[in-house]
């Protein structure tokens, strides 16, 4: 069956992106920084990291995500399904994209997400659909990308959770290259 899998890469304080995001500076100010464990990608570990999440059947993404990266020309990996959580209809410049679909409901976009990866896992990408999905009980599985550095400022991914603690179980800890650790957890119900 498949699962919902955050893959992020985050600071050691906690930030996806730096200050001043933007659609043309979507990772805000310092933020490729997050993301260079990825380019290019040098090593057994990340390696296998990449790989993984390169197997997903569908995505599960956010406009602040899916803006900035130019809507991955249309097709993120593969010619897998984009399923994008908005208020707003699509805009014109993603018509001609058949892989990617425009919701406003983030459980109807998980379920159509996960009935069209079949058997493999939905990637998951964002903070707002994170912030979301968790306290929905919609997030099956993280994986964070820990790189050791410290922001100092920017967007947060674990905020606006609420006041419920939740619970997680480690899965597995892999030491990548150039300092980067890759952490695993099941979201416990």
């Amino acid at each position: 069956m498949s699962s919902t899998v955050l893959y992020m890469s985050m600071s050691l304080d906690g930030f996806i992106a730096g200050p001043n995001e933007t659609v043309d500076n979507g990772l805000g100010d310092g933020g490729m920084r997050l993301h260079e464990w990825l380019f290019p990608i040098t090593g057994d570990v990340n390696q296998q990291i990449h790989d993984e999440f390169m197997t997903a059947g569908a995505i599960v993404a956010g406009r602040g995500t899916f803006d900035p990266a130019g809507g991955w020309g249309g097709d993120h990996h593969d010619g897998i399904p984009i399923y994008i959580l908005s208020r707003n209809p699509a805009p014109a410049w993603v018509a001609g994209w058949p892989l990617v679909h425009y919701v406003s409901d983030l459980e109807v976009a998980m379920r159509e997400a996960k009935k069209a990866a079949g058997d493999k896992d939905v990637l998951v990408h964002g903070a707002g659909i994170t912030q979301r999905a968790l306290p929905a009980g919609l997030l099956d599985e993280l994986e964070i990308h820990l790189v050791p550095v410290l922001m100092g400022e920017g967007r947060r991914l674990f905020e606006h959770l609420g006041v419920e603690q939740r619970q997680l179980e480690r899965i597995r800890v892999l030491q990548g290259e150039g300092g980067v650790t890759h952490l695993r957890f099941r979201v416990r119900r």
